[in-house]
């Protein structure tokens, strides 16, 4: 495993909003240099999963069905139902939808993820981090998930969630102890 100390997130990039009352889409691209068979594998299978992910689940999302998905520092699962599972291209879980097209020789990766407006930019700074750890992996670099609570303390994630809080045009969420909880 590679040294994460070494690992700084770069610039805001690739995200943007789609608006609808309080629920907001957050749609991030990421051009990754695997193909989408790889790619899919990542995102489909529990252990790959456990490596780059906010979340684990209990079975495999590459199939339609129900998963167990325990979001990083949430105790308790929630039964998530995959609807959408059309290998290497779409998949579609709970608020999630990933979208996986040939660029080049590697793949396009686009997510969307309803998140409620108040943590967009929270959700945009940890997806960032979630898909360069990703990418270290599939490269044969990993650096170990960084996610949950963990990302918020990495000074990286700082940067990311005021860069993108800026981007969305939103004010940098800045709450304490008693702040709204995040719903997942």
């Amino acid at each position: 495993m590679i040294d994460r100390e070494q690992y700084a997130p770069g610039p805001a990039s690739g995200a943007q909003v789609r608006k609808d009352g309080e629920k907001w889409t957050l749609i991030l691209v990421r051009e990754l240099r695997h193909s989408p068979e790889t790619v899919w594998q990542a995102l489909t299978d529990p252990a790959h999963l456990r490596e780059w992910a906010p979340f684990e689940t209990d079975g495999a999302l590459g199939t339609v069905g129900t998963v167990n998905l325990t979001w990083v520092g949430r105790p308790t699962p929630i039964e998530t139902t995959v609807t959408r599972a059309d290998a290497p291209n779409v998949l579609e879980y709970g608020d999630m939808r990933w979208e996986l097209g040939a660029f080049g020789a590697g793949t396009r990766l686009t997510l969307w993820h309803n998140i409620d407006r108040r943590f967009i930019s929270w959700g945009a700074a940890g997806w960032h981090i979630c898909f360069d750890v990703l990418e270290r992996l599939l490269t044969g670099e990993p650096i170990g998930r960084i996610s949950g609570g963990e990302a918020m303390k990495f000074g990286g994630w700082q940067r990311l969630n005021a860069e993108y809080a800026k981007q969305f045009g939103i004010e940098t969420p800045n709450w304490g102890p008693d702040a709204p909880k995040r719903e997942a």
